[in-house]
């Protein structure tokens, strides 16, 4: 049974797919196409800023972190279901981690702008 609901999946997936390509436009893209349209008006320059990576690699390092502390939040519905010092080496290794990896950062130098 479960062999043809994967074949029957399969299946469903190739056609939808085909049926993708064959009614997708083909159109040869030209330069118009590709340049960005600012109220009417051709634009003199490239439309690509470049940026700052140590920006770049902050950001990531807040989203790291940020994902980080959202694994916090399910301990706290855990405290009932826990005994105490199961929650309690649960939330200290998390910590753990966020604190090694902070020092891994400050290590590496990502955070040098800060300390």
């Amino acid at each position: 049974m479960i062999m043809i609901m994967m074949i029957f999946i399969l299946l469903i997936s190739f056609i939808l797919l085909i049926l993708n390509m064959v009614m997708s436009k083909k159109e040869n893209l030209d330069r118009e196409k590709l340049s960005s349209f600012e109220c009417g008006f051709n634009s003199m320059t490239s439309s690509r800023l470049p940026f700052s990576i140590q920006f770049f690699l902050i950001s990531i390092l807040f989203l790291i972190f940020d994902l980080e502390i959202m694994f916090l939040f399910p301990i706290l519905c855990l405290i009932n279901n826990l005994f105490f010092f199961e929650w309690l080496y649960l939330t200290l290794m998390i910590f753990l981690i966020l604190f090694l990896g902070l020092e891994f950062e400050k290590y590496e130098g990502s955070l040098k702008w800060i300390f």
